[in-house]
């Protein structure tokens, strides 16, 4: 039961990610690859600092775009 009710909230989640992300344009071929990156990592990258999902995803997100050189500056916290 406890394993339902994580997938549950799991898909849930997911899809409040991708409706927020739908709210903003893609803007480049890097944008749409690191939304991509963030939405695949999201539940399985390390999270020592216990992070929201969203908040997780912003920083595989802007660690993406700053490994491809899209962004040279750190995100606004």
């Amino acid at each position: 039961m406890g394993t339902r009710t994580f997938m549950a909230a799991a898909l849930l989640l997911g899809g409040c990610i991708g409706a927020v992300a739908q709210d903003q344009p893609i803007t480049s071929p890097q944008d749409a690859q690191c939304r991509d990156e963030a939405r695949d990592k999201v539940f399985t990258a390390p999270n020592p600092q216990g992070l929201t999902p969203f908040a997780l995803g912003a920083e595989i997100y802007h660690a993406c775009m700053r490994r491809l050189g899209a962004e040279t500056k750190p995100p606004r916290e």
